[in-house]
Protein backbone atom coordinates (compact mmCIF):
# COMPACT_ATOMS: atom_id res chain seq x y z
CA UNK A 1 0.00 0.00 0.00
CA UNK A 2 1.28 3.44 -0.91
CA UNK A 3 1.71 5.71 2.10
CA UNK A 4 0.35 9.24 1.95
CA UNK A 5 2.21 11.89 3.96
CA UNK A 6 0.70 14.91 5.68
CA UNK A 7 2.16 17.62 7.89
CA UNK A 8 -0.50 16.77 10.48
CA UNK A 9 -3.24 14.19 10.81
CA UNK A 10 -6.27 14.44 13.08
CA UNK A 11 -8.29 11.32 13.95
CA UNK A 12 -11.86 12.32 14.74
CA UNK A 13 -13.91 15.43 13.98
CA UNK A 14 -15.71 16.17 17.25
CA UNK A 15 -14.99 19.14 19.49
CA UNK A 16 -11.28 18.37 19.95
CA UNK A 17 -10.64 17.27 16.38
CA UNK A 18 -12.44 20.13 14.68
CA UNK A 19 -10.60 22.70 16.79
CA UNK A 20 -7.26 21.01 16.14
CA UNK A 21 -7.96 21.01 12.40
CA UNK A 22 -8.95 24.66 12.34
CA UNK A 23 -6.04 25.94 14.40
CA UNK A 24 -3.54 23.92 12.34
CA UNK A 25 -5.05 25.07 9.06
CA UNK A 26 -5.13 28.67 10.27
CA UNK A 27 -1.31 28.50 10.39
CA UNK A 28 -1.07 27.02 6.89
CA UNK A 29 -0.29 23.47 8.05
CA UNK A 30 -1.43 20.80 5.57
CA UNK A 31 -3.82 18.72 7.66
CA UNK A 32 -5.82 15.55 7.08
CA UNK A 33 -8.89 14.73 9.18
CA UNK A 34 -9.96 11.08 9.31
CA UNK A 35 -13.57 10.50 10.41
CA UNK A 36 -15.20 7.08 10.57
CA UNK A 37 -18.73 8.49 10.18
CA UNK A 38 -20.39 10.29 7.29
CA UNK A 39 -21.35 13.85 6.48
CA UNK A 40 -24.87 14.83 7.60
CA UNK A 41 -25.84 17.95 5.59
CA UNK A 42 -29.17 19.50 6.55
CA UNK A 43 -31.62 19.46 3.63
CA UNK A 44 -34.57 21.69 2.80
CA UNK A 45 -36.71 18.54 2.87
CA UNK A 46 -35.76 18.07 6.54
CA UNK A 47 -34.91 14.43 5.98
CA UNK A 48 -31.22 14.24 6.92
CA UNK A 49 -31.83 12.26 10.10
CA UNK A 50 -34.34 9.67 11.17
CA UNK A 51 -36.64 10.46 14.08
CA UNK A 52 -37.36 8.86 17.44
CA UNK A 53 -40.83 7.93 16.23
CA UNK A 54 -39.62 6.35 12.97
CA UNK A 55 -36.06 5.12 13.55
CA UNK A 56 -33.96 3.47 10.88
CA UNK A 57 -30.28 2.72 10.28
CA UNK A 58 -29.36 6.39 10.60
CA UNK A 59 -29.96 6.10 14.36
CA UNK A 60 -27.11 3.69 15.16
CA UNK A 61 -23.56 2.84 14.14
CA UNK A 62 -23.55 -0.46 12.20
CA UNK A 63 -26.20 -2.07 14.38
CA UNK A 64 -29.22 -4.15 13.48
CA UNK A 65 -31.24 -2.55 16.28
CA UNK A 66 -31.57 0.88 17.83
CA UNK A 67 -29.26 1.51 20.78
CA UNK A 68 -31.47 3.99 22.67
CA UNK A 69 -34.97 3.58 24.07
CA UNK A 70 -36.77 0.30 23.40
CA UNK A 71 -34.75 -1.68 20.82
CA UNK A 72 -36.27 -1.72 17.34
CA UNK A 73 -34.92 -3.56 14.30
CA UNK A 74 -33.16 -1.32 11.78
CA UNK A 75 -31.02 -1.70 8.68
CA UNK A 76 -27.29 -1.77 9.36
CA UNK A 77 -25.87 1.63 8.47
CA UNK A 78 -23.18 4.12 9.51
CA UNK A 79 -25.62 5.87 11.81
CA UNK A 80 -25.05 8.43 14.52
CA UNK A 81 -24.81 6.54 17.82
CA UNK A 82 -22.58 3.67 18.86
CA UNK A 83 -23.25 1.76 22.06
CA UNK A 84 -20.31 0.37 24.05
CA UNK A 85 -21.48 -2.27 26.51
CA UNK A 86 -18.58 -2.34 28.95
CA UNK A 87 -17.85 -3.97 32.28
CA UNK A 88 -20.14 -2.09 34.66
CA UNK A 89 -21.47 0.63 32.38
CA UNK A 90 -22.92 1.31 28.93
CA UNK A 91 -21.49 4.24 26.98
CA UNK A 92 -23.02 6.04 24.01
CA UNK A 93 -20.65 7.65 21.48
CA UNK A 94 -21.23 9.63 18.31
CA UNK A 95 -20.09 8.95 14.75
CA UNK A 96 -20.18 11.47 11.93
CA UNK A 97 -18.46 14.60 10.66
CA UNK A 98 -18.93 16.90 13.64
CA UNK A 99 -18.78 14.12 16.23
CA UNK A 100 -20.71 14.71 19.42
CA UNK A 101 -22.05 18.05 18.21
CA UNK A 102 -24.45 16.14 15.95
CA UNK A 103 -26.15 14.37 18.85
CA UNK A 104 -25.68 16.47 21.98
CA UNK A 105 -28.20 18.63 23.85
CA UNK A 106 -26.34 21.75 22.61
CA UNK A 107 -25.53 22.67 26.24
CA UNK A 108 -22.30 24.69 26.51
CA UNK A 109 -21.99 24.94 30.28
CA UNK A 110 -18.96 26.38 32.06
CA UNK A 111 -17.99 24.88 35.45
CA UNK A 112 -17.91 27.01 38.57
CA UNK A 113 -14.52 27.96 39.96
CA UNK A 114 -15.01 25.86 43.10
CA UNK A 115 -16.01 22.73 41.19
CA UNK A 116 -13.21 23.21 38.63
CA UNK A 117 -10.63 23.30 41.41
CA UNK A 118 -11.94 20.00 42.78
CA UNK A 119 -11.28 18.20 39.48
CA UNK A 120 -8.52 19.81 37.43
CA UNK A 121 -4.84 20.23 38.32
CA UNK A 122 -3.67 23.68 39.48
CA UNK A 123 -1.39 23.90 36.42
CA UNK A 124 -4.56 24.66 34.44
CA UNK A 125 -5.82 27.74 36.30
CA UNK A 126 -9.50 28.57 36.22
CA UNK A 127 -8.79 32.26 35.63
CA UNK A 128 -6.98 31.42 32.38
CA UNK A 129 -9.81 29.21 31.15
CA UNK A 130 -12.43 31.79 32.15
CA UNK A 131 -10.68 34.76 30.57
CA UNK A 132 -9.30 33.19 27.37
CA UNK A 133 -10.40 29.75 26.28
CA UNK A 134 -14.07 29.50 27.19
CA UNK A 135 -14.72 32.87 25.50
CA UNK A 136 -12.71 31.74 22.45
CA UNK A 137 -15.02 28.78 21.93
CA UNK A 138 -18.12 30.90 22.40
CA UNK A 139 -16.85 33.39 19.82
CA UNK A 140 -16.92 30.62 17.18
CA UNK A 141 -20.02 28.60 18.09
CA UNK A 142 -22.00 31.64 19.30
CA UNK A 143 -24.26 29.99 21.90
CA UNK A 144 -27.18 31.80 23.48
CA UNK A 145 -29.87 31.03 26.10
CA UNK A 146 -33.45 30.17 25.24
CA UNK A 147 -35.32 33.41 24.42
CA UNK A 148 -38.38 34.39 26.41
CA UNK A 149 -40.83 34.10 23.53
CA UNK A 150 -39.73 30.50 22.91
CA UNK A 151 -39.73 29.63 26.60
CA UNK A 152 -43.31 30.79 27.10
CA UNK A 153 -44.65 28.64 24.24
CA UNK A 154 -46.61 25.54 25.18
CA UNK A 155 -43.88 23.29 23.81
CA UNK A 156 -41.53 24.33 26.63
CA UNK A 157 -43.96 23.68 29.45
CA UNK A 158 -41.64 21.10 31.04
CA UNK A 159 -38.86 23.66 31.21
CA UNK A 160 -41.06 26.16 33.01
CA UNK A 161 -42.40 23.61 35.46
CA UNK A 162 -38.89 22.40 36.34
CA UNK A 163 -37.72 25.98 36.86
CA UNK A 164 -40.61 26.72 39.16
CA UNK A 165 -40.18 23.53 41.17
CA UNK A 166 -36.46 24.12 41.60
CA UNK A 167 -37.13 27.64 42.84
CA UNK A 168 -39.61 26.35 45.39
CA UNK A 169 -36.90 23.99 46.63
CA UNK A 170 -34.46 26.92 47.01
CA UNK A 171 -32.18 25.87 44.15
CA UNK A 172 -30.51 28.11 41.62
CA UNK A 173 -31.99 28.07 38.12
CA UNK A 174 -30.09 29.36 35.13
CA UNK A 175 -30.77 29.41 31.42
CA UNK A 176 -28.04 27.42 29.71
CA UNK A 177 -25.88 28.75 26.91
CA UNK A 178 -26.95 26.59 23.99
CA UNK A 179 -25.45 26.00 20.57
CA UNK A 180 -28.94 26.28 19.07
CA UNK A 181 -30.33 28.58 16.40
CA UNK A 182 -33.41 30.06 18.02
CA UNK A 183 -34.60 31.63 14.77
CA UNK A 184 -34.97 28.11 13.41
CA UNK A 185 -36.92 27.10 16.52
CA UNK A 186 -39.20 30.08 15.88
CA UNK A 187 -39.71 28.85 12.31
CA UNK A 188 -40.84 25.53 13.76
CA UNK A 189 -43.20 27.29 16.16
CA UNK A 190 -44.66 29.36 13.31
CA UNK A 191 -45.17 26.34 11.07
CA UNK A 192 -42.54 27.39 8.54
CA UNK A 193 -40.53 24.24 9.27
CA UNK A 194 -41.69 20.80 10.33
CA UNK A 195 -41.50 20.27 14.11
CA UNK A 196 -38.13 18.83 15.07
CA UNK A 197 -36.58 20.52 18.10
CA UNK A 198 -40.02 21.39 19.48
CA UNK A 199 -41.03 17.76 18.91
CA UNK A 200 -38.27 16.68 21.29
CA UNK A 201 -35.68 15.38 18.81
CA UNK A 202 -32.09 15.51 20.10
CA UNK A 203 -29.86 12.45 19.91
CA UNK A 204 -30.74 11.32 16.39
CA UNK A 205 -30.03 14.82 15.08
CA UNK A 206 -32.46 17.69 14.47
CA UNK A 207 -33.72 17.92 10.88
CA UNK A 208 -34.66 21.59 10.95
CA UNK A 209 -31.03 22.64 11.43
CA UNK A 210 -31.36 23.97 14.98
CA UNK A 211 -27.96 22.67 16.12
CA UNK A 212 -24.90 24.83 15.52
CA UNK A 213 -22.91 21.65 14.98
CA UNK A 214 -19.19 21.75 14.26
CA UNK A 215 -19.59 21.14 10.53
CA UNK A 216 -21.16 24.60 10.40
CA UNK A 217 -18.46 26.49 12.30
CA UNK A 218 -15.03 25.10 13.22
CA UNK A 219 -14.85 22.53 10.42
CA UNK A 220 -16.28 24.94 7.88
CA UNK A 221 -13.69 27.54 8.87
CA UNK A 222 -10.96 24.92 8.61
CA UNK A 223 -11.99 23.98 5.08
CA UNK A 224 -12.13 27.62 4.01
CA UNK A 225 -8.37 27.88 4.59
CA UNK A 226 -7.69 25.38 1.81
CA UNK A 227 -5.27 23.53 4.10
CA UNK A 228 -7.61 20.84 5.44
CA UNK A 229 -8.86 17.66 3.80
CA UNK A 230 -11.65 15.76 5.59
CA UNK A 231 -12.06 12.10 4.68
CA UNK A 232 -15.36 10.70 5.94
CA UNK A 233 -16.06 6.97 6.19
CA UNK A 234 -12.41 6.29 7.03
CA UNK A 235 -12.20 4.06 10.10
CA UNK A 236 -8.77 3.93 11.76
CA UNK A 237 -7.76 0.39 12.72
CA UNK A 238 -4.21 0.92 13.99
CA UNK A 239 -1.64 3.54 14.90
CA UNK A 240 2.05 2.67 15.17
CA UNK A 241 5.57 4.03 15.11
CA UNK A 242 6.93 4.65 11.62
CA UNK A 243 10.54 5.51 12.40
CA UNK A 244 11.79 8.15 14.78
CA UNK A 245 9.04 10.62 15.69
CA UNK A 246 6.90 9.41 12.80
CA UNK A 247 3.49 7.73 13.03
CA UNK A 248 1.72 5.38 10.67
CA UNK A 249 -2.06 5.30 10.61
CA UNK A 250 -3.86 2.36 9.03
CA UNK A 251 -7.51 2.82 8.18
CA UNK A 252 -10.31 1.21 6.21
CA UNK A 253 -12.36 3.19 3.77
CA UNK A 254 -15.87 1.85 4.25
CA UNK A 255 -19.21 2.28 2.53
CA UNK A 256 -22.46 3.25 4.23
CA UNK A 257 -23.09 -0.35 5.23
CA UNK A 258 -19.70 -0.59 6.92
CA UNK A 259 -18.15 -2.81 4.24
CA UNK A 260 -14.43 -2.28 3.66
CA UNK A 261 -13.69 -0.84 0.23
CA UNK A 262 -9.94 -0.46 0.64
CA UNK A 263 -7.26 -0.22 3.30
CA UNK A 264 -5.10 2.90 3.32
CA UNK A 265 -2.04 4.08 5.23
CA UNK A 266 -0.93 7.58 6.14
CA UNK A 267 2.28 8.83 7.75
CA UNK A 268 2.86 12.02 9.71
CA UNK A 269 5.19 13.49 12.31
CA UNK A 270 2.27 15.24 14.05
CA UNK A 271 -0.64 13.01 15.00
CA UNK A 272 -3.64 14.38 16.91
CA UNK A 273 -5.99 11.89 18.54
CA UNK A 274 -9.55 13.15 18.84
CA UNK A 275 -11.68 10.01 18.55
CA UNK A 276 -13.39 10.70 21.87
CA UNK A 277 -12.61 9.28 25.27
CA UNK A 278 -13.59 5.77 24.22
CA UNK A 279 -11.98 5.78 20.78
CA UNK A 280 -8.72 7.50 21.72
CA UNK A 281 -8.24 5.50 24.91
CA UNK A 282 -8.90 2.15 23.28
CA UNK A 283 -6.63 3.01 20.37
CA UNK A 284 -3.68 3.87 22.62
CA UNK A 285 -4.18 1.01 25.09
CA UNK A 286 -4.17 -1.46 22.19
CA UNK A 287 -1.12 0.19 20.59
CA UNK A 288 0.83 -0.11 23.82
CA UNK A 289 -0.19 -3.72 24.48
CA UNK A 290 0.59 -4.90 20.95
CA UNK A 291 3.98 -3.19 20.80
CA UNK A 292 3.01 -0.58 18.20
CA UNK A 293 3.61 2.27 20.68
CA UNK A 294 5.53 0.49 23.45
CA UNK A 295 6.89 3.62 25.15
CA UNK A 296 3.46 4.79 26.30
CA UNK A 297 3.44 5.06 30.07
CA UNK A 298 1.29 3.07 32.47
CA UNK A 299 -1.16 5.93 32.98
CA UNK A 300 -2.58 5.32 29.49
CA UNK A 301 -6.03 3.80 29.94
CA UNK A 302 -6.48 5.06 33.51
CA UNK A 303 -8.66 7.68 35.27
CA UNK A 304 -11.85 7.19 33.24
CA UNK A 305 -15.18 8.47 34.53
CA UNK A 306 -18.83 8.78 33.52
CA UNK A 307 -18.96 12.53 34.22
CA UNK A 308 -21.12 11.75 37.24
CA UNK A 309 -24.08 11.18 34.91
CA UNK A 310 -27.38 9.99 36.34
CA UNK A 311 -30.82 9.82 34.75
CA UNK A 312 -34.21 10.03 36.42
CA UNK A 313 -37.88 10.58 35.70
CA UNK A 314 -39.90 12.68 38.16
CA UNK A 315 -43.67 12.73 38.53
CA UNK A 316 -45.47 16.04 38.98
CA UNK A 317 -49.14 16.83 39.34
CA UNK A 318 -49.43 18.95 36.22
CA UNK A 319 -49.45 18.62 32.47
CA UNK A 320 -45.83 18.63 31.29
CA UNK A 321 -45.68 18.05 27.53
CA UNK A 322 -42.78 15.79 28.46
CA UNK A 323 -41.96 14.77 24.89
CA UNK A 324 -41.69 18.28 23.51
CA UNK A 325 -39.42 21.31 23.69
CA UNK A 326 -35.83 20.43 22.85
CA UNK A 327 -32.96 20.44 23.19
CA UNK A 328 -32.30 21.14 26.88
CA UNK A 329 -32.65 24.74 28.02
CA UNK A 330 -32.23 25.26 31.78
CA UNK A 331 -29.81 24.07 34.45
CA UNK A 332 -30.70 23.47 38.08
CA UNK A 333 -27.65 24.00 40.30
CA UNK A 334 -27.44 22.37 43.72
CA UNK A 335 -23.76 23.06 44.30
CA UNK A 336 -24.23 23.20 48.05
CA UNK A 337 -25.42 19.60 48.12
CA UNK A 338 -23.65 18.30 51.27
CA UNK A 339 -22.62 15.04 49.57
CA UNK A 340 -21.41 16.20 46.15
CA UNK A 341 -22.20 19.27 44.01
CA UNK A 342 -25.03 18.55 41.62
CA UNK A 343 -26.30 20.06 38.36
CA UNK A 344 -29.46 18.89 36.60
CA UNK A 345 -30.88 19.56 33.16
CA UNK A 346 -34.40 18.72 32.03
CA UNK A 347 -34.80 17.49 28.46
CA UNK A 348 -37.65 16.05 26.39
CA UNK A 349 -38.19 12.30 26.28
CA UNK A 350 -40.27 11.62 23.17
CA UNK A 351 -42.41 8.86 24.72
CA UNK A 352 -42.59 10.31 28.24
CA UNK A 353 -45.99 9.98 29.96
CA UNK A 354 -47.86 13.19 30.62
CA UNK A 355 -47.05 14.54 34.07
CA UNK A 356 -43.39 13.50 34.09
CA UNK A 357 -40.07 15.33 33.79
CA UNK A 358 -36.97 13.58 32.45
CA UNK A 359 -33.70 14.80 33.89
CA UNK A 360 -29.95 14.31 33.61
CA UNK A 361 -27.86 14.90 36.73
CA UNK A 362 -24.11 15.52 36.71
CA UNK A 363 -21.67 15.42 39.61
CA UNK A 364 -18.16 14.20 40.47
CA UNK A 365 -17.44 10.45 40.21
CA UNK A 366 -15.17 9.41 43.06
CA UNK A 367 -13.84 6.03 41.92
CA UNK A 368 -12.56 6.07 38.35
CA UNK A 369 -12.35 3.22 35.87
CA UNK A 370 -9.67 1.79 33.57
CA UNK A 371 -9.22 0.18 30.16
CA UNK A 372 -7.54 -3.21 29.71
CA UNK A 373 -6.41 -5.06 26.59
CA UNK A 374 -7.58 -8.65 26.09
CA UNK A 375 -5.07 -10.50 23.87
CA UNK A 376 -7.50 -13.38 23.27
CA UNK A 377 -10.03 -11.13 21.56
CA UNK A 378 -7.63 -8.35 20.49
CA UNK A 379 -10.04 -5.90 22.06
CA UNK A 380 -9.88 -3.26 24.76
CA UNK A 381 -12.50 -3.25 27.50
CA UNK A 382 -13.44 -0.63 30.07
CA UNK A 383 -14.14 -1.50 33.70
CA UNK A 384 -16.09 0.99 35.82
CA UNK A 385 -17.64 0.04 39.15
CA UNK A 386 -20.84 1.90 39.88
CA UNK A 387 -21.28 -0.17 43.05
CA UNK A 388 -18.06 1.07 44.63
CA UNK A 389 -18.50 3.13 47.82
CA UNK A 390 -17.18 6.27 46.14
CA UNK A 391 -19.46 6.02 43.13
CA UNK A 392 -22.47 5.26 45.29
CA UNK A 393 -22.05 8.83 46.52
CA UNK A 394 -23.03 10.00 43.02
CA UNK A 395 -26.43 8.40 43.47
CA UNK A 396 -26.75 9.53 47.09
CA UNK A 397 -26.05 13.11 46.02
CA UNK A 398 -28.55 13.22 43.17
CA UNK A 399 -31.20 11.37 45.21
CA UNK A 400 -30.83 14.03 47.91
CA UNK A 401 -31.40 16.74 45.30
CA UNK A 402 -34.50 14.98 43.99
CA UNK A 403 -35.77 14.47 47.54
CA UNK A 404 -35.59 18.23 48.12
CA UNK A 405 -37.46 18.85 44.89
CA UNK A 406 -40.10 16.28 45.80
CA UNK A 407 -40.53 17.47 49.39
CA UNK A 408 -41.01 21.06 48.30
CA UNK A 409 -43.36 20.24 45.42
CA UNK A 410 -46.21 18.02 46.62
CA UNK A 411 -48.57 16.54 44.06
CA UNK A 412 -51.55 18.75 44.74
CA UNK A 413 -50.12 21.98 43.37
CA UNK A 414 -52.36 24.61 41.80
CA UNK A 415 -52.09 24.38 38.03
CA UNK A 416 -54.06 27.28 36.60
CA UNK A 417 -52.26 30.57 36.97
CA UNK A 418 -49.10 29.17 38.48
CA UNK A 419 -47.26 28.41 35.28
CA UNK A 420 -47.74 31.62 33.31
CA UNK A 421 -44.46 33.27 32.46
CA UNK A 422 -43.45 36.79 31.56
CA UNK A 423 -41.15 35.66 28.78
CA UNK A 424 -38.07 37.29 30.24
CA UNK A 425 -36.66 34.41 32.23
CA UNK A 426 -38.53 32.09 34.54
CA UNK A 427 -40.38 34.66 36.62
CA UNK A 428 -44.07 33.66 36.94
CA UNK A 429 -46.48 36.54 36.59
CA UNK A 430 -48.69 35.32 39.39
CA UNK A 431 -45.96 34.41 41.86
CA UNK A 432 -45.12 30.96 43.09
CA UNK A 433 -47.95 28.69 44.20
CA UNK A 434 -48.42 27.94 47.86
CA UNK A 435 -47.58 24.36 48.84
CA UNK A 436 -50.65 22.19 49.14
CA UNK A 437 -52.13 21.51 52.55
CA UNK A 438 -53.20 18.08 51.42
CA UNK A 439 -51.08 15.21 52.67
CA UNK A 440 -50.10 13.58 49.38
CA UNK A 441 -47.19 11.17 49.53
CA UNK A 442 -44.75 11.89 46.75
CA UNK A 443 -43.28 8.90 44.94
CA UNK A 444 -39.58 8.85 45.70
CA UNK A 445 -37.54 9.87 42.66
CA UNK A 446 -34.61 7.52 42.20
CA UNK A 447 -31.82 8.03 39.69
CA UNK A 448 -29.86 5.44 37.77
CA UNK A 449 -26.27 5.62 36.55
CA UNK A 450 -25.87 2.59 34.31
CA UNK A 451 -25.35 4.59 31.11
CA UNK A 452 -23.51 7.72 30.07
CA UNK A 453 -23.22 9.88 26.97
CA UNK A 454 -20.37 11.87 28.54
CA UNK A 455 -17.30 9.59 28.73
CA UNK A 456 -14.25 11.39 30.10
CA UNK A 457 -10.66 10.28 30.66
CA UNK A 458 -8.31 7.48 29.75
CA UNK A 459 -5.34 9.61 28.61
CA UNK A 460 -5.37 12.24 31.31
CA UNK A 461 -3.61 15.60 31.56
CA UNK A 462 -0.57 15.50 33.82
CA UNK A 463 -0.50 11.69 33.78
CA UNK A 464 -0.44 10.11 30.31
CA UNK A 465 0.01 13.58 28.76
CA UNK A 466 1.56 16.87 29.76
CA UNK A 467 -0.70 19.81 30.53
CA UNK A 468 -1.16 20.53 26.82
CA UNK A 469 -2.04 17.07 25.53
CA UNK A 470 1.45 15.98 24.47
CA UNK A 471 1.58 12.22 25.00
CA UNK A 472 4.43 11.23 27.30
CA UNK A 473 7.22 9.35 25.50
CA UNK A 474 6.16 10.28 21.98
CA UNK A 475 7.07 13.69 20.53
CA UNK A 476 4.53 14.74 17.93
CA UNK A 477 1.73 12.58 19.36
CA UNK A 478 -1.12 14.53 20.93
CA UNK A 479 -4.52 14.02 22.56
CA UNK A 480 -7.04 16.87 22.23
CA UNK A 481 -10.39 15.37 23.22
CA UNK A 482 -12.34 14.17 26.26
CA UNK A 483 -9.72 11.49 26.97
CA UNK A 484 -7.66 14.31 28.56
CA UNK A 485 -10.25 14.97 31.27
CA UNK A 486 -9.90 13.27 34.68
CA UNK A 487 -13.29 11.59 34.93
CA UNK A 488 -15.67 14.54 34.67
CA UNK A 489 -15.99 18.21 33.78
CA UNK A 490 -16.85 19.36 37.29
CA UNK A 491 -20.65 18.91 37.34
CA UNK A 492 -21.30 20.22 33.83
CA UNK A 493 -22.00 18.89 30.35
CA UNK A 494 -18.51 18.30 28.88
CA UNK A 495 -18.74 19.87 25.40
CA UNK A 496 -17.63 23.41 26.28
CA UNK A 497 -14.76 22.26 28.50
CA UNK A 498 -13.51 19.75 25.90
CA UNK A 499 -13.50 22.54 23.35
CA UNK A 500 -11.84 25.09 25.65
CA UNK A 501 -9.08 22.64 26.64
CA UNK A 502 -8.53 21.84 22.96
CA UNK A 503 -8.14 25.56 22.23
CA UNK A 504 -5.63 25.82 25.07
CA UNK A 505 -3.67 22.79 23.88
CA UNK A 506 -3.59 23.91 20.25
CA UNK A 507 -2.42 27.42 21.06
CA UNK A 508 0.63 25.99 22.84
CA UNK A 509 1.30 23.18 20.34
CA UNK A 510 1.10 25.32 17.22
CA UNK A 511 3.34 27.97 18.79
CA UNK A 512 5.97 25.62 20.21
CA UNK A 513 5.98 22.38 18.19
CA UNK A 514 5.83 23.56 14.58
CA UNK A 515 9.04 25.12 13.37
Amino acid sequence: MAEEHYDAIVIGSGFGGSIAAYRLAEKGIKTLVLERGKWWPITDRQDTFCTYREPDGRAAWLSDETVMFEPKPINKYVGLLERHIEDGITVWCAAGVGGGSLVYNTVLYQPSRANWNRVFPPEIPYDEMDAVYYPRVRSVIKPSPIPGDVLESDYYLSTRIMAEQASLAGMKVRRADLGSDWDVVRQELQGEKKPAAIAGEIWYGINSGVKRSLDHNYLSLAQETGCVEILALHQVTEIAEAGKNQYRITCDRINEQGEVQETKTFVTSKLFLAAGSMGTSKMLVRAKATGKLPALNDYVGQFWGNNGDTFATRKVSARTNGGQGGPASIIIEHHDNPILPQAIIVFPEWDAPEGTLTTLGMTLPADLGAFRYDPDTDRVRLTFRLDSPGNQKMLEAVDLTYALLDDNNPYEMPIKGSLNFSGHYFCPINGFPEPSNQSVVHDKTQAGAGVTAHPCGGVVLGKACDMYGRVQGYPGLYVVDAALIPGCTAATNPALTIAALAERCMEQIVAKDFG
